[in-house]
């Protein structure tokens, strides 16, 4: 059954747009035929993880009946074989492999949206009298069912806008599985609570499935200095010790494994939302100069064995 999956926050920075990127791109390495939509309509970065040309037409062109669907989809599926076949190894998954078997024409389409100034306000305020809301509404609708019928989508993946505003709601209404993302720190955990209560809510009451991923927690960091390479080596020692660590000018106070388990396990139950997965913080992505698909550059990185699992655990859930 084919799954459309939004990615969605309280507020920015949390990391959804990368997750959500690798996440579709890790899919389409699997053999699946995945499309991912940029809705993140007020700030719009998805870009930057395919170093792409501007598309000949933007989702906004769509939305305004000013393309088809076709013309607003950008094949990436190259740029799954320009990071190298023999990069991607079966050895991160027991399932990888299978995968690939079963399913070896993997497909990665993409719509990005505009991001000038007119366009985000022609979306924001419904442009002109004859093409409202409701009716831009109707064509995003659309879209989405047309990448299912006409295209044979397995998966469309969509970014959206954080918060409560009008697109991001419109993002969240047609997905059938929704990841509200969220950093551990006090203002997101709140402001996630809110949404979960007044927004999801009603979400879920109609059928859709809706998970928290926690992003950014504690238990993996690359300290200052210390090579790719050399933080991989060290990260699964570090994961599971409960002490402090000096490594050059850093210093890390690693938590309690079973205390970080608590501390999650109390907040989905206070939020009354299961976690789909729990991502611990990886500074070596965090802060470099450039976004990339780490599951392609790095396959052996925890990060991308931590979104394998996350597909991983979304079979489960739906199983």
């Amino acid at each position: 059954m084919p799954n459309c999956i939004a990615f969605h926050s309280y507020k920015g920075g949390t990391g959804k747009t990368t997750i959500g990127a690798n996440f579709a791109a890790l899919l389409a390495k699997k053999g699946y035929r995945v499309f991912l939509l940029d809705l993140d309509v007020y700030a719009p970065s998805l870009q930057t993880y395919f170093n792409e040309k501007k598309p000949k037409k933007w989702i906004n062109d769509f939305l305004f009946g000013n393309a088809e669907v076709d013309d607003i989809l950008m094949d990436l599926t190259p740029t799954l074989d320009n990071y190298g076949k023999s990069n991607f190894s079966s050895s991160s998954s027991s399932s990888s492999s299978s995968s690939s078997k079963d399913k070896p024409n993997g497909k990665l389409m993409a719509g990005f949206s505009n991001s000038k100034r007119e366009e985000i306000y022609k979306l924001e305020s419904g442009g002109k009298q004859e093409n409202s809301k409701m009716q831009l509404l109707r064509k995003f609708i659309l879209l989405r069912e047309q990448l299912l019928s006409s295209h044979d989508a397995d998966y469309i993946i969509i970014d959206t806008s954080p918060g409560i505003r009008y697109w991001s709601i419109n993002a969240l209404a047609v997905a059938d599985i929704l990841f509200l993302t969220l950093k551990m720190d006090e203002l997101d955990i709140e402001g996630t609570k809110t949404i979960a209560q007044e927004i999801y809510s009603s979400f879920t009451r109609h059928g859709t499935k809706s998970y928290l991923l926690l992003n950014r927690v504690a238990g993996y960091c690359t300290p200052h200095g210390m090579s790719l390479n050399e933080s991989m080596e060290e990260s699964a020692s570090r994961n599971s010790v409960t002490n402090i660590q000096n490594v050059g000018s850093s210093t890390i106070q690693m938590p309690k494994e079973q205390d970080q388990s608590d501390i999650i396990n109390m907040l989905s139950k206070e939020i009354k939302m299961d976690v789909i997965s729990s991502i611990p913080c990886y500074c070596d992505i965090q802060f470099n100069k450039r976004e990339y698909l780490t599951v392609l550059e790095y396959p052996h990185h925890p990060f991308a064995h931590k979104i394998n699992s996350l597909i991983e655990n979304l079979k489960a859930a739906k199983s």
